[in-house]
């Protein structure tokens, strides 16, 4: 019973827009041997909000605000990453950056405590075609129509 609850993880998510592009994480699976890409965000720590959990991991992460914050939705997610069942609940938002100047990076690397990654913009074309893995599965139309 330990080993479920370890795969199981409350998250908070936000995707930024910009000229026809969203600024996403990109991620590798080794056992997919799969690049797939997720919006920026992490884990809600125990007695926070989602609202709250979003907001520090982008400062963390980015080292900004965000302005103008709007819940999308929530979303159950169950998928396997790196041979490991998993299950989240991801509260997904959408907003901006108050730091602007992020807005003409085309790739930010970012450096966390335990890992480090890229945050690129990807076309929201690539996204709507399937072209290229998203996670959390997410009906993505609605949001950028």
């Amino acid at each position: 019973m330990e080993n479920n609850k370890a795969m199981f993880n409350l998250k908070s998510m936000c995707i930024f827009h910009k000229n026809g592009k969203v600024l996403m994480s990109k991620g590798y699976d080794k056992v997919k041997d799969e690049y797939f890409y997720r919006p920026l965000g992490g884990s809600v720590n125990f007695f926070e909000t989602g609202e709250t959990a979003v907001k520090r991991e982008i400062q963390e992460e980015l080292h900004t605000k965000i302005e103008n914050l709007e819940l999308i939705q929530v979303i159950e997610n169950l998928f396997t990453f790196e041979g490991t069942p998993r299950h989240e609940i991801v509260f997904f938002y959408k907003g901006e950056l108050a730091q602007k100047e992020l807005y003409d990076q085309n790739k930010i690397h970012v450096v966390e405590e335990t890992y480090e990654f890229d945050a690129e913009w990807v076309e929201i074309v690539e996204i709507l075609s399937g072209s290229i893995p998203i996670y959390p599965s997410f009906d993505y139309k609605d949001l950028f129509s």
